[in-house]
């Protein structure tokens, strides 16, 4: 308690019986039921208490109320101590009301209007108490009161800095509380400003009510991200000694430095060049001081330290546009794998998972994967092994999928039960995603039943038999498989169902070796049927008509069994029913009948699997980034249509909370060039027929038989829904929003990421594109927790709907008209490229939030070099089709300024993402990049060339494309040229 008086109180005048140790419950509850009758006796005596005796008292309630008992009186005599003028009296009232008032207490009244008087009382203490109260009780009724009074306090020029500081934090109560009660227009530019002021406190708490108020209304603080970043530079760039009074142990201001990067998470990158390349500056200056040694050993010195590195990695990652600042984030998590700290270690594989999934880290992640194995194997915390499995996962790709699954598989058999049916899940996706052998996806799949059979779910073991029910070239392997396996004396039931069914349908393919002939396999499945459950027995049964028709050797047999009495008269009817059936079917059904109604089971429709999504059941709300399918091996074989790129889940939305998981997704890399790749370019700038495909099942067949090219009936239907009267045509849709150039340009080099953001509506865009076809999955997440309702998608090609001669096919599935608050709902696209286009579609979204129309048009991000087919060539045929291309129409060249920092393993990324393949050992200059590639359209193909030529010394560019036709040239240059 304070003791600013000289007859302050102390403890042990209030409670002397308290001071010593040893007193009994009981002891205590007569102490305290005798002071409260002491109490009460005062309080209702003739003699009026004096200002000490009435806080004495008021003070020993508190202290009574404290200790786990009721107070059911004195709340009057502490309001009265609300118009004393002493301090320690007023602050009694104060924390009495602040602890014991309820909000809707009878005296609200009264202690507002104590509170008035305080606020315009001009004394700085009596208002800091009048604000503490206010931000503590936080009703309703206090927020109508005096929400119009405490901005006012906030930004007035004389008002104190500590009255600042207690207004800034009270109006963020408030606000938090009541939104609706805060009105900022007026006062937005004021409180903004703040972020100068000269006193460290006020700035630390003005940013706080910021950060807050911009999520709703960020474009009304626009402003504050040039003056975070100038302070948030300045802050860095001081020594510790100048800031002593915000200085811990030796690190300058750092619950401010966390507070103004989180505030930068709430925008894009700034558009400024200057305050965009002084925040690179902040961010590279706290990536070079975590390199430098500890100037204290203490761990709050580490602490806080780690807290703005850690923030610093959370920023640049929001951004994912600077690749060498990703790459040094990379490197300095890396440093953090192997500390003796157990929380770095798991902030920084957590932080990693979201690195893996951009374009520009991606690869410096997959440095550490010995590091992040041995932590999966030696770690003693299992959330930090939970969270190095998730990283695995995320790092994962074609070049080391079997190592992954590999160690996975291991890691499962000691695996904690809480956290095994996750990494089961994530096996079961990577095994499917990155499977080129089939027969290690059965191997893998069945290893999974073998080591963690009790949580294999449903969804893996049917997907496993999709899979070779629609793979010729893997049932005879999978069958042999199966029937090894079930031969083991332990045997699970999974493992049964999976037997069960590929020996009834391609048991036959085994069935000519003595050692699997066609008795041999159904003794060995019999053996099983009284140790399962009834659905495996009845999947079972299904398999014995299977055989019959099959192996007809083996019909009296099977017949035996069906007709003994443990099956006829079996009390379950769904056991009981198969039974008689198959026996009467085996029995009286001639030969062709019973092949025809028992053949082969057809192959299943192509569609996704629903393995991921389960996987996002199973990590709750608020899965992580590093879960979601955002990267997409453009090498990879996805079996059967591949995996479903689900987005992650939120439980409560915020509008910084990223919906959908889609903030550093990067693009896939250019495919591997055939072996007649250069044939094939040839051909194209000679105008001859086109190449042959070779035979054999490519990757780019097997994406291409998932899509199916769309087939329009007229030129509206092919870009909209089978009912286009419900949607907009293009005359309704108005001009995409000034930001949309922008946006578009964020996706010539990548495929996935965020399309558009604002305080309601969040779009994720993920997408794939091989030769001329194209898919595209569009994410619309509802940040608020209001419905959306009639919401509807659409999109057109406006620019060339006058002359009805579409240069793209477009199908559209149709999405849901309402959207609930927090969710997400997919729409996905097929897309064709007919011939070559200038423009790309528009997206218009338009739906109703609060009885509000809100409508808006975007670029969709589809443009010409998506349907680049990046060609390798030797260096004499590069310059013969060189020369070939040298018509003045056929080129375009600029010379340009570079907008970022020129890096060369940066350029190649943003080339190889742009289309085009990479020629090695072309140009003589090796500092120069060549590039070849084909753009892919129905009507005709078009060969591409490219030459960009960097000048580090003048920090300038000379990009030159040559093609066949003119228009394409100067696009595909404009389109390139703004990546640099």
């Amino acid at each position: 308690l304070p003791a600013r008086e000289r007859n302050g109180m102390r403890f042990n005048c209030l409670f002397p019986a308290f001071s010593s140790p040893g007193k009994s419950k009981e002891a205590e509850i007569k102490r305290i039921n005798k002071e409260l009758a002491n109490i009460r006796s005062k309080f209702k005596g003739d003699k009026a208490l004096d200002g000490y005796s009435k806080k004495k008292y008021v003070c020993k309630l508190l202290f009574i109320f404290l200790l786990g008992h009721d107070i059911d009186f004195g709340h009057m005599e502490a309001v009265n101590l609300l118009s004393s003028n002493k301090y320690t009296e007023k602050q009694i009232g104060y924390l009495f009301i602040s602890v014991l008032v309820n909000s809707n207490s009878e005296l609200i009244r009264l202690i507002n209007n104590a509170i008035k008087n305080d606020l315009a009382s001009r004394n700085p203490t009596f208002m800091c108490l009048a604000l503490h109260c206010i931000a503590n009780v936080g009703s309703r009724e206090m927020g109508e009161a005096f929400a119009a009074d405490i901005p006012r306090i906030l930004v007035a020029g004389d008002s104190m800095d500590s009255v600042k500081q207690s207004a800034a934090l009270c109006l963020l109560r408030l606000y938090k509380a009541s939104p609706d009660l805060v009105p900022m227009g007026e006062w937005t530019a004021r409180v903004v400003h703040l972020l100068n002021d000269q006193h460290m406190g006020v700035v630390t708490a003005a940013v706080s009510l910021i950060t807050c108020l911009c999520k709703k209304n960020p474009d009304d603080f626009k402003t504050c991200i040039s003056l975070a970043v100038s302070r948030l530079s300045r802050i860095v760039s001081s020594a510790s000694t100048d800031l002593q009074d915000y200085t811990y142990y030796f690190v300058p201001a750092p619950w401010l430095s966390v507070k103004l990067l989180r505030l930068l998470q709430c925008y894009p990158p700034p558009e400024d060049a200057a305050v965009k390349g002084r925040l690179v500056e902040c961010l590279e200056t706290v990536l070079n001081k975590a390199q430098e040694p500890p100037k204290s050993k203490k761990v709050q010195h580490s602490n806080a330290k780690n807290a703005i590195l850690f923030e610093t990695i959370s920023l640049i990652i929001h951004y994912d546009s600077e690749p060498n600042l990703l790459v040094r984030a990379c490197n300095q998590l890396g440093q953090f794998l192997q500390h003796r700290e157990t929380n770095l270690r798991y902030l920084a594989l957590e932080s990693m998972c979201t690195l893996a999934s951009s374009e520009f880290s991606h690869e410096a992640v997959k440095t550490h994967i010995d590091t992040v194995i041995n932590a999966l194997k030696t770690e003693r915390d299992v959330s930090v092994r939970q969270r190095a499995a998730d990283l695995l996962y995320a790092m994962c790709d074609r070049s080391n999928a079997k190592q992954i699954v590999s160690e996975m598989l291991r890691y499962l058999e000691t695996a904690d039960y809480a956290i095994r049916e996750e990494i089961v899940l994530k096996v079961a996706i990577l095994a499917e995603k990155y499977a080129v052998d089939y027969s290690w996806y059965v191997d893998t799949i069945l290893n999974l039943i073998r080591i963690a059979g009790d949580y294999v779910s449903e969804e893996v073991w049917y997907r496993v038999l999709q899979i070779v029910t629609n793979r010729d070239d893997v049932q005879g392997y999978a069958a042999k498989t199966v029937f090894e396996a079930l031969q083991a004396p332990a045997c699970h039931e999974n493992m049964v169902k999976v037997g069960g069914y590929i020996l009834g349908e391609f048991g036959n393919l085994i069935a000519g070796d003595p050692r699997s002939s066609p008795p041999v396999q159904f003794s060995l499945l019999h053996s099983k049927f009284h140790l399962c459950s009834v659905a495996t027995r009845a999947l079972l049964l299904s398999t014995y008509i299977k055989f019959i028709n099959l192996f007809p050797e083996t019909k009296a047999t099977i017949q035996g069994v069906l007709r003994a009495g443990s099956q006829l008269r079996n009390a379950d009817v769904e056991l009981q029913q198969r039974a008689v059936e198959y026996l009467t079917l085996s029995s009286v059904a001639s030969t062709d009948v019973l092949a025809t109604v028992l053949e082969e089971m057809p192959p299943f429709p192509e569609r996704e699997s629903s393995i991921l999504a389960k996987l996002k059941r199973k990590k709750g709300p608020g899965a992580g980034s590093a879960l979601d399918d955002g990267r997409r091996d453009p090498s990879s074989n996805d079996i059967n249509g591949g995996v479903e790129p689900t987005p992650s889940t939120v439980s409560t939305p915020s509008p910084s909370a990223d919906l959908l998981g889609l903030r550093a997704a990067p693009p896939p890399a250019a495919p591997p060039a055939s072996s007649g790749a250069g044939n094939l370019l040839v051909d194209v700038f000679s105008d001859g027929p086109a190449a042959q495909p070779s035979l054999g099942p490519t990757p780019e067949e097997a994406f291409l038989s998932e899509l199916e090219p769309p087939a329009p009936e007229s030129p509206m239907a092919l870009l909209a829904d089978p009912a286009p009267a419900a949607d907009p045509g293009p005359e309704d849709i108005g001009p995409p929003i000034p930001e949309a150039d922008e946006l578009l340009n964020k996706f010539v080099c990548k495929n996935n990421g965020v399309l558009f953001e604002n305080q309601l509506l969040q779009i994720g865009v993920k997408s794939e594109f091989r030769q001329n076809l194209g898919r595209m999955y569009l994410f619309y997440g509802n940040k608020t927790s209001v419905q959306f309702q009639n919401f509807s998608p659409t999109v057109v090609h406006p620019g060339d709907l006058q002359t009805h001669i579409l240069p793209l096919a477009v199908q559209t599935k149709r999405v849901a008209a309402q959207v609930d608050g927090g969710a997400q709902v997919q729409q996905v696209l097929n897309i064709e490229c007919l011939r070559d286009f200038l423009t790309p579609p528009l997206l218009s979204v338009r739906f109703r939030y609060g009885g509000a129309p809100q409508s808006l048009t975007l670029k969709l991000p589809v443009t010409i070099n998506k349907f680049f087919q990046p060609t390798e060539m030797a260096a004499q045929d590069f310059f013969q089709r060189w020369k070939q291309l040298s018509l003045p129409q056929q080129e375009a060249q600029k010379i340009f300024k570079a907008n970022h920092p020129m890096d060369a393993e940066v350029t190649k990324a943003k080339l190889l993402g742009f289309g085009s393949a990479l020629l090695d050992n072309v140009d003589p200059n090796p500092e120069n990049f060549v590039g070849a590639g084909i753009i892919q359209t129905k009507a005709l193909q078009v060969g591409c060339l490219l030459r960009l030529e960097p000048n580090a010394q003048a920090q300038m560019y000379r990009l030159t494309l040559r093609t066949s036709k003119e228009p394409v040239s100067r696009h595909l240059c404009e389109l390139l040229a703004q990546q640099f």
